[in-house]
């Protein structure tokens, strides 16, 4: 069987906490197989919130430090999804 890793990160004032989350992201990067970002924007306004979606591989322990990592951002919230097939 093979799973499928979805981490799900709300990030909050998304102005201010992306370049430590980009750090993150490239630190871990060799695990990170899909990156989706999403947050509301208009041609006048964009949201200091957003979500994103990374699809991950590798070991339990090389997994659980990028959760850490993440959750050591202020304002960052992360959900995870394991589908297994």
């Amino acid at each position: 069987m093979t799973d499928t890793i979805i981490l799900g990160v709300l990030l909050r004032k998304r102005v201010k906490s992306s370049e430590s989350f980009q750090e993150i992201l490239s630190k871990h990067g060799c695990i990170i197989k899909t990156r989706i970002g999403i947050h509301k924007a208009s041609d006048n306004v964009c949201s200091p919130d957003g979500v994103i979606l990374l699809d991950v591989i590798g070991s339990d322990a090389d997994i659980t430090a990028l959760e850490n990592d993440i959750k050591a951002i202020d304002g960052a919230e992360i959900q995870k999804m394991v589908f297994t097939f």
